[in-house]
């Protein structure tokens, strides 16, 4: 007979696992920092050159990059999403005294990843900034 390990909010273990958790989610909210702001960076740079060789129809190079940071946030989005819920899940067994030792060793995400980035593809988060510069591409593909 195995006997059971009782887990207290004060062990290190559960602090470390829970620290461990916290980066991750931490890590995942500063990719999606990172993809808008390389996003506007390229976008940004796509259109002064485009301006700058008088090809108006080289602005529509621009979204590409908008598209794929799109998506890249919305899985940064949904990893992120996804730890919160797996660091929920843990306090949750943590306060109702479930928590295995098995469950420290475990670090992923719960639930389905690509679910969740579908709906993350929906988040306020998302669409109003990538609107944004898709709408400012077209504004200055139209002014030039």
């Amino acid at each position: 007979m195995t006997k059971l390990h009782a887990f207290d909010a004060e062990s290190s273990s559960v602090q470390t696992h829970l620290k461990i958790m916290q980066d991750v989610i931490q890590r995942m909210a500063e990719n999606s920092r990172a993809c808008k702001v390389w996003c506007v960076t390229i976008v940004s740079a796509s259109l002064v050159l485009a301006a700058r060789v008088d090809r108006p129809a080289y602005i529509l190079v621009s979204l590409a990059p908008v598209a794929v940071f799109l998506i890249l946030d919305a899985y940064y989005l949904a990893l992120e999403r996804a730890f919160r819920g797996s660091y929920n899940s843990f306090v949750q067994k943590l306060a109702r005294g479930e928590l295995t030792p098995s469950d420290l060793y475990v670090v992923k995400p719960a639930g389905s990843v690509p679910r969740t980035f579908f709906r993350g593809l929906n988040s306020f988060s998302i669409w109003p900034f990538y609107a944004a510069l898709i709408i400012a591409v077209l504004v200055v593909r139209f002014l030039i």
